[in-house]
């Protein structure tokens, strides 16, 4: 019984847990057959020793063995070092070491990212999840697939392909993000319109607390209500509460190549209804529907002339949409009988229809391969926010006249996955003042909380959002993100600084 009590102490002093909870626990949880002392705190160069001796050569680096890869926005901000473990049991024995010395750490997956959420200081060790890359398994039979954190997603997603499954998580940025980042930041992507974001495609995961204590909540299973569903701690939350080593994967039944077309609509309230009138007309085959005003329009014919539109310029929006079905020839025809009713409803001006894959990946180069040239613009910023679909036009309206008033000339660019409420901005005020940035901020987000919208619709805080996280949360909500990471992380030694 001492054993146990000890333990529910132990509970109580992570959890806070109230006198009658920690009474409660007492008989049901076991501890240590000896309470141990709290070690020493390691100063740093004992630290960065244990830990050298704790990897191996190509697992700890320092000065200039760190390369840019592992410096995203700061290139002459080295940190302390940069740890590069194979496995779980690595991850936890690096943590329990940096507990010790109280060592801020900053995990990383492939830094595909957008908001500084994986930079480090020089004060701060980075822990990169770059070799825990290993697919372990996949279970043909409970369609999931198990892999290490450092997975990049386009291995995953070929690996579930030749084995004859969908993993339906895609992005542009498929050859450089991990698993284990999409998973930490709820990521989302071409597909969320019939699928979901990341959440919707892990069953289960494993992730290494701040003391080094491992969860492993591996579920293979779609329902399982037994407790609290704790992978929800660390799906989306930035590192700040853990961090993800290994997750199992939701796969789907293969689809045939889907129909992709780009059709261009007139009227503002017209991509709406389209939407809504796709998603009945398709009976759940609808799979993307991205929109690119006509201010990106323009930018691609200009500056990136060898993406060819198959639609003339001069629409307010052009939409690409694509649709799966189950018969692609059957499909066709349905999908095509659509658009031309369409058509002749007027709410769809102009369309055209990709006859073979050369078409529809010309398609969706328009969307995936103009952002090379961003740079021509001059200084720029972009901008990931959410709202309801309904809102989008207006909102839109309204941020480019507000930006372009405050800076004539400026450069701005709507585009975004539209079927799910997510529209993505390029700001380019030609300038790069620090009150500049400050000021196109706040108009972006400012006319997001006027409607009621996300600052981030899939890229998450880390401090480029940080101090607009209140424009889209409550001061209650706020106050238990806070509460969860005093209790999970109480020394602040994950990713301290970001998102709270």
């Amino acid at each position: 019984m001492e054993q146990a009590t000890n333990g529910a102490a132990l509970l109580s002093r992570r959890f806070a847990l109230g006198a009658a909870a920690t009474t409660a626990l007492a008989p049901f949880v076991a501890a240590p057959a000896a309470a141990a002392e709290a070690p020493p705190k390691l100063t740093t160069d004992e630290l960065l020793k244990q830990l050298q001796a704790f990897l191996d050569d190509k697992g700890f680096l320092t000065g200039d063995a760190i390369t840019g890869r592992y410096l995203p926005r700061r290139p002459k901000e080295k940190p302390l070092a940069v740890l590069r473990p194979t496995t779980t049991a690595q991850v936890s024995g690096i943590m329990k070491l940096c507990h010790a010395a109280r060592q801020p750490i900053v995990p990383q997956g492939g830094n595909s990212g957008l908001v500084s959420a994986t930079i480090a200081n020089t004060a701060e060790i980075i822990l990169s999840l770059e070799r825990m890359d290993q697919i372990e398994d996949l279970n043909a039979d409970n369609r999931t697939m198990t892999v290490g954190a450092g997975v990049v997603l386009m291995n995953a997603q070929t690996h579930a392909a030749e084995h004859g499954f969908l993993l339906p998580l895609d992005m542009g940025s498929r050859g450089e993000a991990t698993i284990g980042g999409m998973t930490s930041t709820n990521a989302g992507g071409y597909q969320v319109v019939r699928y979901g974001m990341t959440r919707e495609s892990v069953l289960g995961l494993e992730a290494v607390l701040a003391d080094g204590t491992v969860i492993t909540a591996m579920n293979r299973m779609i329902k399982n209500n037994a407790g609290f569903d704790l992978k929800h701690l660390f799906i989306g939350t930035e590192g700040l509460l853990g961090i993800v080593t290994r997750v199992v994967l939701r796969l789907r039944a293969p689809q045939p190549d889907g129909l992709t077309a780009l059709v261009a609509v007139e009227h503002n309230e017209g991509v709406p209804m389209l939407l809504r009138t796709l998603e009945r007309k398709l009976a759940g085959q609808l799979t993307c529907f991205e929109i690119m005003w006509a201010n990106y329009d323009n930018f691609v014919r200009k500056y990136a002339p060898h993406l060819v539109s198959p639609l003339k310029a001069g629409f307010p929006y052009y939409v690409i949409v694509e649709a799966t079905g189950n018969d692609p020839a059957s499909d066709r025809v349905r999908v095509t009988k659509v658009i031309a009713e369409l058509r002749k409803e007027k709410l769809i001006a102009a369309s055209s229809i990709a006859q073979d894959k050369e078409q529809r990946d010309a398609i969706w180069a328009l969307r995936e391969q103009a952002g090379a040239a961003f740079v021509d613009l001059g200084p720029f910023w972009g901008y990931d926010i959410s709202l309801p679909v309904g809102d989008m036009a207006p909102y839109g309206l309204r941020v480019k006249a507000e930006v372009e008033a405050a800076y004539p000339g400026a450069h701005m660019l709507l585009m975004g996955h539209v079927g799910d409420g997510n529209l993505h901005i390029v700001a380019a005020p030609g300038s790069r003042d620090p009150a500049v940035k400050k000021k196109v901020d706040d108009i972006v987000y400012g006319a997001v909380r006027d409607l009621g919208g996300s600052v981030s619709a899939e890229h998450g805080i880390g401090l480029e959002k940080k101090a607009y996280l209140a424009w889209s949360r409550s001061p209650e909500e706020i106050a238990l993100m806070h509460t969860l990471k005093q209790s999970m992380d109480p020394l602040n030694l994950l990713n301290p600084g970001k998102t709270l």
